[in-house]
């Protein structure tokens, strides 16, 4: 068995189908592919941070293959296809969340940690031209925070040469108030510890912006880019005492990202 497949079958196995039963037999039969890489980040400490750190982020997207060639975006988290028509994709999405505590960051001494933890739900995409792809992204909060978040993204994408796109749009999302509580509010207890003021945010609006890519296509299988993406906090991550005494709201990220692709098959 080829490396790409023996990659293939454990990213299949790790999504939670590795025992599924008879009647999704059929379904897993078929062309695969697992895209796997990282990025390398240049970005805010924390989510509403003034100050700026390095970082790597990994980059995990498994599918069925399509009909043709389909646009993706460092800004994507780890999903799997559940639909793929070419035109339309939809299927589970998750992302890794690293947490936050006030030993690391000095600025939130007093406050309460953010645990390490992640999301999981699901994403939908479609291509109503040639050039543009809409996307969004709804997960409930697993371990770091007990909300929900939903980001939308449209990118246009255009190839300069064979191997040379480039990309970009415009970003939305929006939290419950769950996650604004676990990354923005100020209770008593943190507002006397870390001397910020007291803080109960409800749901709304968390932040709008744009981003862009320049992407290479080194070879078939390997995709290099760089990136930036510009993020204003809104509504009540705006408004939280972290972020206005604090923080910042305007949030800078840029980087470089590498991924490669393997093909698979399973019958």
């Amino acid at each position: 068995m080829s490396v790409g497949r023996w990659v293939g079958v454990a990213a299949v196995a790790l999504f939670g189908f590795g025992a599924a039963p008879a009647s999704a037999q059929g379904w897993l039969s078929g062309d695969w592919y697992l895209k796997v890489g990282g990025a390398v980040l240049n970005a805010p400490k924390f989510e509403g941070a003034s100050g700026r750190v390095f970082s790597f982020q990994p980059m995990i997207s498994l599918g069925k293959a399509g009909p043709s060639a389909r646009f993706s975006s460092r800004n994507d988290n780890i999903s799997l296809a559940f639909v793929d028509t070419g035109t339309f994709r939809a299927g589970a999405a998750g992302k890794l969340i690293w947490g936050r505590d006030g030993d690391t960051h000095p600025a939130i001494r007093g406050m309460a940690q953010v645990r390490f933890g992640g999301e999981a739900g699901g994403f939908a995409e479609i291509y109503p031209t040639g050039f543009l792809r809409l996307r969004a992204e709804v997960r409930h909060g697993i371990r770091s925070h007990d909300g929900v978040v939903a980001d939308l993204a449209a990118d246009a994408f255009f190839d300069v040469t064979e191997k040379i796109q480039i990309s970009g749009g415009p970003r939305a999302s929006w939290a419950s108030a769950g996650y604004f509580d676990a990354w923005y509010g100020v209770d008593a207890a943190e507002a006397a510890a870390s001397g910020l003021s007291r803080y109960e945010p409800g749901g709304g609006m968390k932040s709008w912006g744009a981003g862009g890519a320049v992407t290479w296509r080194t070879t078939d299988r390997l995709t290099t880019s760089v990136f930036a993406e510009y993020q204003r906090l809104a509504g009540p991550a705006a408004a939280s005492s972290l972020v206005r005494e604090r923080g910042a709201k305007d949030q800078l990220l840029v980087g470089a990202s590498a991924s490669y692709r393997f093909d698979f098959s399973l019958r």
